[in-house]
């Protein structure tokens, strides 16, 4: 399959707004007019090939080489291909994303498929704040799709999430799940305080204990079913669930009652365990 690789040259000094780095964009264009695709740097506009050097043969497959933690808008609003960054990526990363996939080999910022639609993210380092969320004003955040990170994220992980699947391996911060309105978001690490604050609908599965807020209520301790579907989806992905019950159960929350909310949270507890992470 053709691929075009993008080499950075430098990393740019301030942030630079490249969201013509799209497979959508490079299609049906030749190497000359996708190295003169705009981009801005501050308020200045640039050529592409003054930051990349553009190579290969057009297609739906792009590869970032480099160092693009200060590039913005990689794979925003794309609806196919692939885009592979061997290193870092920068704020916005697939924003409004529809399809396709994205890999990083590293880190990536704040706001990783935020308020995305369909596809496919995957991070192997850490991310930052505002994994699948939505944007300030924005009444709905991610609506479908999945985003899995390696490592740790930020605040706010999952704010204002309708649909689709989000997959964390370390420890998040504040706010996780804030706000949701449906979807799956799956704590495998651990969170911080506030998780499931003001949650209307969806599900949070936490595998360490969480410090819930007062106002989630004990439901029950059992083996949800439908549990079993995300562990084989996420298990050919590198995730692995507990669900078994010879391993032990998960413990039922619901609430947020704040809001009030029929939201509920999971938190595994091993066989042998003692207590829960009551609110």
């Amino acid at each position: 399959m053709s691929t075009i690789t993008l080499t950075l040259k430098e990393q740019p000094v301030v942030p630079l707004e490249a969201e013509v780095i799209s497979p959508d964009v490079f299609a049906g264009r030749g190497l000359d007019e996708i190295r003169a695709l705009p981009v801005f740097l501050g308020k200045r506009q640039r050529r592409l090939d003054d930051f990349f050097a553009v190579e290969g043969k057009g297609g739906d497959d792009l590869e970032i080489r480099g160092d693009a933690g200060r590039v913005k808008w990689i794979g925003r609003a794309m609806t196919r291909g692939r885009v592979k960054i061997v290193g870092n990526a920068g704020m916005h990363l697939g924003a409004y994303m529809k399809g396709g996939a994205i890999e990083v080999s590293g880190d990536a910022s704040d706001w990783v498929g935020a308020e995305m639609t369909g596809g496919s993210i995957r991070i192997r380092g850490s991310a930052g704040g505002q994994v699948g969320a939505a944007y300030r004003g924005s009444l709905s955040g991610m609506n479908g799709g999945t985003i899995l990170v390696e490592g740790s994220a930020g605040i706010e992980v999952g704010m204002r999430m309708k649909r689709g699947v989000i997959a964390v391996k370390g420890p998040v911060r504040d706010f996780a799940g804030l706000q949701m309105k449906g979807g799956t978001l799956f704590l495998m690490g651990g969170a911080e305080i506030r998780t499931g604050a003001w949650m209307m609908r969806g599900t949070i599965v936490a595998l360490k204990p969480v410090r819930l807020m007062p106002t989630f209520t004990y439901a029950c301790t059992y083996h949800p079913t439908f549990l079993r579907v995300y562990a084989r989806h996420l298990q050919e992905m590198g995730f692995s669930i507990p669900y078994e019950e010879r391993e032990g159960a998960y413990q039922r929350y619901t609430g947020d009652g704040a809001v009030p909310g029929k939201g509920e949270v999971l938190v595994w507890q091993g066989s042998g365990e003692r207590g829960a992470s009551a609110p």
